[in-house]
């Protein structure tokens, strides 16, 4: 059965939720910062080169203070933190009905490679898209040496 949809969501699933109903049982996962689309969060492109790999992270919303990003045994996380100010309101501007916007934070994490160094990673954040270039480096071989017996 075909459901009527806004933006990926369907319009049942709040009478889904009032009446505990749910079409997939514990599958749905509710999140205060992005509600059910959680999953659709900092949707990723990577794209290979020649020489680097590029990745296009999608981080609509996010200001380029909120977002951060630390190398730490070879993963590359990147951090978002989105925060909303709740100001006091007087009557005459009148109460929410509904708020839809919330804080909280996201994450994802990309294995770049043990020999990767925070310098070699390049970053900028334009129109709501983190790109970061990251370069190919081959794993280091130890060299091996041949030990002379006398």
């Amino acid at each position: 059965m075909l459901f009527p949809t806004v933006y990926g969501e369907n319009l049942f699933d709040d009478l889904d939720d009032m009446f505990g109903l749910t079409s997939y049982e514990g599958q749905r996962r509710h999140d205060p910062l992005f509600g059910k689309n959680a999953s659709r969060i900092m949707k990723t492109d990577i794209r290979e080169t020649e020489k680097t790999y590029e990745l296009d992270v999608d981080l609509p919303g996010f200001k380029k203070e909120d977002i951060q990003a630390q190398l730490k045994d070879g993963y590359l996380t990147i951090t978002a933190n989105k925060g909303v100010e709740h100001n006091e309101q007087d009557q005459k501007s009148g109460r929410y009905i509904r708020r839809e916007r919330y804080s909280g934070s996201c994450s994802r994490s990309f294995y770049v490679g043990e020999n990767i160094t925070e310098e070699d990673i390049e970053a900028k954040f334009e129109n709501g898209i983190l790109q970061v270039t990251v370069p190919k480096k081959a794993p280091e071989v130890p060299v091996q040496k041949q030990i002379m017996i006398k």
